[in-house]
């Protein structure tokens, strides 16, 4: 295994972090403080061909690979987990699912415009009575001709103000239980569609996140994703690319704590030294920093298994529990180092904590990826192939 970056990914890495320092380092606690979402950010990201990064050009993405959409989370969520969260939902959740599971006529349709960042993709799967228990859905899709009327709502919905379109989750046939979950491509304008921001969060804050409603909305037929009653496993391959942006996004976090605690054990002095002289606060640093290495192999490990075509739902969920923990380890410890000022927004750390606990929640509680990660020891789970996978990388630099 080649644990260099390419020329192309480092050059990849400069730039978002030249993005991240000039266009949000500068504004992200008044837009944290004030609950601001800057949508125009979105427009540049796409400007730098990062809204499509991994999606082959034919489609209208830059082609990179897919560590290079690691690269691109990582670096994002060192500024804000808002951005980072954006891209995640964008590109892994929504856009790597159509090129996956789409039809030619799909992706030309909404692959293409998200891929250049014409257009913004989200996705909708968890809703009020449904989250880990992904079969207590509600939602239903009532086929009616050339149509599908939809009807329920989603929510904690990232993007909810703000996307084009939505991969939408709904039961056309309850009897079969999850073998009766399809999805569905939905646009925003059509008539029974409408949305609601959540207000009040805990973190992340300058994202975007909501409710969606759906009141008798015609889907038409031509935007049903795969076969009726493939949802469940479209919505399960899907979390496999989520998780792993995810992922990709705590090990920036980490690195973010990482050099605002350096920072500040090299400016605060006690009892005649500074604090990075006491071994305590070493103990600290060192656990970041173990954290950040150990998290980073298991996202690129993931990411090198869907550069060769290969299911990596176990590998994905091992790097998205780990690297959302420690994560969150750092960004406690991050505080405990600053002290008192570590409370006060006046320094990133506390953000970074309330930034810290989403992740260890959505796409897959610790809970259910500790149960998944046992399950596969024990022999209780194993994948199955999927009908159809992520397109493979080649040397050439193409997605095939």
């Amino acid at each position: 295994m080649d644990f260099n970056f390419t020329e192309e990914q480092n050059m990849l890495r400069e730039t978002v972090r030249s993005f991240v320092d000039k266009e949000i380092m500068p504004y992200i606690a008044e837009w944290d403080r004030e609950g601001q979402f800057d949508q125009n950010l979105y427009k540049r990201l796409a400007d730098l061909g990062l809204m499509g990064v991994c999606i082959p050009e034919e489609y209208g993405g830059s082609g990179m690979d897919y560590n290079a959409l690691a690269i691109v989370c990582e670096e994002l969520e060192r500024g804000d987990t808002a951005f980072r969260t954006a891209v995640s939902v964008h590109t892994g959740l929504n856009s790597m699912t159509l090129l996956q599971w789409g039809n030619e006529e799909q992706k030309q349709k909404y692959l293409t415009p998200q891929a250049k960042g014409e257009k913004i993709g989200a996705f909708g799967l968890t809703e009020p009575g449904a989250g880990s228990d992904v079969a207590a859905l509600r939602s239903t899709a009532v086929k009616d001709g050339d149509y599908y009327i939809l009807n329920g709502s989603k929510t904690w919905i990232s993007l909810c103000d703000v996307a084009d379109h939505f991969l939408v989750f709904a039961y056309t046939d309850k009897s079969k239980k999850h073998h009766g979950i399809s999805a569905f491509i939905v646009e925003r304008t059509w008539d029974g569609f409408s949305s609601k921001a959540i207000k009040g969060k805990h973190g992340i804050r300058s994202g975007n996140t909501g409710e969606l409603f759906f009141d008798n909305v015609k889907v038409p037929a031509e935007n049903l994703l795969g076969e009726e009653g493939e949802g469940f496993k479209i919505a399960m391959s899907a979390l496999d690319n989520g998780r792993f942006t995810v992922a990709a996004g705590a090990v920036g976090l980490i690195m973010a704590c990482l050099e605002a605690s350096v920072k500040y054990c090299h400016e605060r002095e006690t009892f005649g030294k500074p604090i990075g002289r006491h071994q305590l606060v070493q103990q600290m640093i060192a656990k970041m920093e173990a954290g950040l290495e150990m998290s980073r192999l298991l996202v690129y490990r993931a990411g090198e298994l869907k550069n060769e075509g290969k299911r990596n739902t176990r590998e994905t969920s091992l790097a998205k529990w780990q690297a959302c923990d420690f994560a969150n380890q750092a960004a406690d410890d991050a505080m405990q180092i600053h002290g008192a000022y570590g409370y006060s927004d006046e320094y990133p750390v506390e953000r970074y904590l309330r930034n810290s606990k989403a992740p260890v929640i959505y796409e897959g509680t610790r809970e259910i990826h500790t149960v998944m990660q046992a399950e596969y020891v024990l022999g209780y789970r194993k994948d199955k192939p999927l009908n159809k996978t992520l397109p493979a990388w080649n040397p050439n630099k193409e997605l095939v």
